[in-house]
């Protein structure tokens, strides 16, 4: 994607790219982990981008949808300098959950794609699951799926558009 981008016709132009996905994993099922959930996945390719835009606008997400403590945490990731993991409080759990991954793409990643050398681009993975889990207060992220889950919550729940 970011190479066919870097070599479109006319040159590169600044875009946004989104998805989001059902994730399989080989995991323990617990309160906070799921064999397999929902992944927000987010990529910006514009000029002079920093790490202050990519935390803006994962608070603007997580603000839309009602959460507003969060914490970032440096992280390592193979393809991206600075990383960054996400995490929300939950305040009947009173611990801090993380809800995603992110962070700035690594200059030697993008030369060999022949993007412009000022072009920086930054990608996240946000979960679905645990933001929901922390708004709608559980305490068991397997209430949400499953055999046990509560239809009655599900029904009275109200939707959000944006």
């Amino acid at each position: 994607m970011l190479y066919k981008l870097a070599n479109q016709p006319g040159g590169f132009t600044p875009q946004k790219y989104f998805s989001i996905d059902r994730v399989f994993r080989n995991e323990s099922m617990d309160a906070t982990h799921l064999a397999e959930f929902h992944q927000v996945e987010g990529v910006v390719a514009d000029y002079d981008l920093s790490l202050g835009d990519l935390i803006g606008i994962i608070k603007a997400f997580f603000l839309k949808i009602g959460i507003t403590q969060m914490r970032f945490k440096p992280a390592y990731n193979p393809y991206t300098e600075p990383s960054m993991e996400i995490f929300a409080f939950h305040p009947d759990l009173k611990k801090w959950t993380e809800i995603g991954n992110s962070g700035v793409f690594r200059p030697e990643m993008l030369r060999p794609m022949g993007l412009p050398e000022n072009v920086r681009v930054i990608a996240w993975g946000l979960s679905l699951e645990r933001p929901t889990m922390i708004k709608y207060r559980l305490n068991n992220i397997r209430d949400l799926f499953g055999h046990k889950i509560d239809l009655e919550q599900t029904r009275s729940a109200k939707l959000y558009r944006y």
